[in-house]
């Protein structure tokens, strides 16, 4: 498998050499735990779920380590633990444990590290202290700076000019900055805010060095992937990497060298039906609440439906069709669940669909050319087709998060004995009255199927129910819909 990836840095597809193929790392910046996350936050994890599975069938499960930081610490969370009267650790602690349930339904793998903010305050510290001596950074009035003048480079992963980046940049216009657009390293804390000690006094990390020394201390430099949401690439990816290879010592480099990250990977914005998400719009959507409602693979399915560079407008109609879809494989799977599936590998077409910057609505394409093969091999009794199909689609599901569940959880999971055996009798009574043309009878058995919230998907192989779920794509407007960090 050649596996090729669109690097932003370079702004084009680039062939993916890790370099060690022993040791392959990946860094996606993850929560701020200040609150529930938005539907927009889920799309990094689980478009990143999908390239992690799909490095690990590669080069092997013990041979890639995945990484997503947390930020618990932050002037929202500090916000909030101020309100109700409680540490910063009982807010975070509260939001991360929710994060990570509401990943786990939408089937994301959980990361190898999960490196948190406060646990690595030490070397945040010293990496400041580091920049500072090659001459990017300085002091003053408590707070330490990068000099963005300092390094060259600055601005080669965002493509803009300084001008631009002063002028699109949420920058704090201070008295103790060289530039406006110099940005913090090291911040003092208010009287009723947490803080650590500091060669610059009592304070808190600004938010970009938390990920330059997170990086460091759990993978080392250069790690091969770097991943995050579109949002990102300008001010916190640019900054971290400025402030990654100038404590090392490559600050005169006029090009962004790769001493820090070898491929950059951004996801597209989520909009909500073709709106930007926005608190004061009224249309932010919580995950949380979301997978009330909605199996948690549909929303996966949704997320992954447009390709991850691409916009992804977020609508009922969206999260109908992805239910459709699933219905469809798992009614193959059903069909076929009597046949053992012949191998443990996804077809040819899927992984040159996948392995080309993951995409995602080409690879669906196969799922269901497979789940075709599938009824058509079943109609004509080639079981030796079928069980090979059978493989390939659960193996493309498996890099893809999906299909993990048997067809009877997935149609039928919340159904006990007594509604699984009257569904059954009610479908055997359908066919025999559809096939006498006794359509009263048919009508009647209809309705008692819907009494019974039961919904029928009719298939020229036979007829599959599922139970139905109430769904709603009504947003929460309980939620700031970016759940960013300080932008100094």
């Amino acid at each position: 498998m050649t596996l090729f990836l669109y690097d932003t840095l370079h702004r084009k597809k680039r062939e993916f050499t890790p370099r060690d193929p022993d040791r392959v790392t990946l860094y996606v910046c993850g929560p701020t735990v200040y609150d529930y996350a938005h539907i927009g936050n889920a799309r990094p994890p689980v478009v990143f779920d999908v390239l992690v599975r799909l490095l690990r069938r590669e080069y092997g499960a013990d041979s890639v380590i995945y990484a997503r930081n947390v930020t618990d610490v932050d002037d929202k969370i500090n916000a909030k633990a101020h309100r109700e009267g409680v540490p910063i650790g009982e807010v975070t602690a509260r939001y991360e444990a929710a994060y990570l349930a509401d990943m786990g339904l939408l089937n994301v793998s959980p990361p190898d590290i999960a490196p948190h903010v406060t646990d690595h305050i030490e070397a945040m510290v010293a990496q400041i202290g580091q920049i500072i001596d090659a001459g990017c950074a300085y002091a003053a009035e408590g707070h330490v700076l990068f000099d963005v003048s300092s390094y060259p480079a600055y601005g080669a992963l965002s493509g803009r000019n300084l001008d631009d980046m002063i002028a699109g940049a949420r920058v704090e216009v201070a008295p103790y900055k060289k530039n406006p657009h110099d940005f913090v390293l090291w911040k003092p804390s208010k009287p009723d805010e947490p803080s650590w000690p500091s060669p610059w006094g009592e304070g808190r990390p600004g938010w970009h060095i938390g990920c330059s020394s997170m990086i460091e201390a759990v993978l080392g430099l250069p790690i091969d992937i770097h991943g995050g949401g579109i949002d990102l690439v300008f001010p916190h990816h640019e900054n971290e990497i400025a402030q990654g290879v100038c404590a090392h010592g490559h600050a005169q480099e006029t090009t962004a060298p790769a001493e820090y990250s070898r491929y950059w990977m951004h996801n597209g914005f989520l909009t909500m039906d073709a709106e930007k998400m926005a608190k004061s719009v009224g249309n932010v959507l919580l995950l949380h609440d979301l997978v009330q409602t909605i199996p948690g693979e549909v929303v996966r399915w949704a997320l992954l439906s447009a390709h991850y560079r691409q916009p992804l407008d977020w609508n009922q109609a969206l999260l109908d069709q992805s239910r459709k879809n699933l219905d469809r494989l798992y009614g193959a799977l059903r069909r076929a669940e009597g046949v053992e599936a012949l191998g443990d590998k996804p077809s040819p077409e899927f992984l040159e669909a996948i392995s080309d910057d993951l995409n995602t609505p080409g690879a669906m394409a196969t799922l269901f050319a497979l789940s075709s093969e599938i009824e058509r091999a079943m109609t004509v009794g080639d079981l030796n087709a079928v069980g090979i199909a059978k493989a390939n689609l659960l193996a493309a599901g498996r890099i893809m998060g999906v299909l993990l569940s048997t067809p009877d959880q997935w149609f039928e999971g919340g159904a006990d004995d007594a509604l699984r055996a009257e569904v059954e009798a009610l479908l055997g009574e359908r066919v025999r009255a559809r096939a006498a043309r006794d359509w009263p009878a048919a009508d009647r058995i209809r309705d008692r199927l819907t009494e019974l919230n039961v919904v029928v998907m009719d298939s020229p192989t036979g007829a599959t129910w599922r139970l139905n779920e109430s769904s709603s794509s009504v947003p929460s407007q309980t939620a700031d819909p970016f759940q960013g960090e300080d932008h100094d």
